[in-house]
This record gives structure tokens, C-alpha cells and sequence, in this order.
């Protein structure tokens, strides 16, 4: 049918996100888990980081690893992706690292001197998850407001 071609004026023919944006938006994610993989990889940290993890819980040095990848997550999601992954932002961010945090726990049973530990796991998806609620709290908060 000779209709089925026709394009409405006022349809949107750009592209949803440039791929300048996706640069700008998902190349700190994929440098900071890359950064994340490589840290997994180290079969016995260096000393200083050692001496670290004897005063500070692996937990916590997760949750802060994985909070910072939230935000990057968050921030990616809600600028850089489609529209219903911009609505979703936190939800899909958090499932994302989550779903990476359980990918490197699964790469560190192959790591000689490592391990996967599932309560990792549970910190490094508390911790996206503050993360990506902290950013989504400061990008709404440093909106104009419309009143």
C-alpha cells in the first residue's frame, strides 16, 4: 500500500541519543569497570592497599567502588540512553552494576589467591544503588525550579 510509506512531518527522524553523548556519558562507565576488572585481576593486592583493607572492610571499599560506579551508571542512563531507559534511570543503573558486581565475583573464582563472596555482591549493589539515588538527589536538586 502505497500509504504505509508516507511519513508523518512530524515524526522524529534524528537519532535518540549522538554519538557524541555516548562518549561523553558511557565512557567513564566503561573506563571505571574496566578499571574495576583489572583491580579483580590482581592475584595479591599491592602493600598499601593491604594495609588499607586491614582497617577498613573489603565491604565497605565495595560499596563505595560500586557507588561511584551507580552515579557514572545513573548519569549514563539518563543522558545517554532512550527514552524509557532515561524515565527508568536509577532502576536500570542499579541492575546494571548489580549484574556487574555478580560478573566480577564470578571473574574472581577464577583469579588465583581470590575469591567470590556474595556478601561483595550485596555491597557492591547497596552501593550502586546509593550511588545512583545520590546523583539522581543532586541532578534534581541543581534544576532551576519552575516557580
Amino acid at each position: 500500500m502505497a500509504s504505509d510509506h508516507i511519513v508523518s512531518t512530524g515524526m522524529r527522524t534524528d537519532p535518540l541519543v549522538s554519538s557524541v553523548s555516548i562518549v561523553r556519558y558511557w565512557g567513564p562507565v566503561c573506563l571505571y569497570a574496566g578499571l574495576i576488572f583489572l583491580g579483580s585481576s590482581v592475584s595479591n593486592p599491592p602493600e598499601a592497599l593491604s594495609s588499607v583493607l586491614e582497617k577498613v572492610s573489603d565491604k565497605v571499599v565495595h560499596l563505595f567502588e560500586y557507588a561511584l560506579l551507580g552515579a557514572l551508571g545513573y548519569r549514563a542512563c539518563r543522558h545517554a540512553a532512550g527514552a524509557w531507559v532515561a524515565r527508568h534511570a536509577v532502576i536500570v543503573a542499579v541492575a546494571g552494576c548489580a549484574l556487574y558486581g555478580l560478573s566480577d565475583e564470578i571473574h574472581q573464582l577464577f583469579v588465583p589467591f581470590r575469591q567470590g563472596d556474595p556478601l561483595d555482591l550485596v555491597a557492591d549493589s547497596v552501593g550502586a544503588t546509593l550511588g545512583a539515588w545520590s546523583w539522581r538527589f543532586l541532578e534534581r536538586r541543581s534544576l532551576p525550579s519552575s516557580q
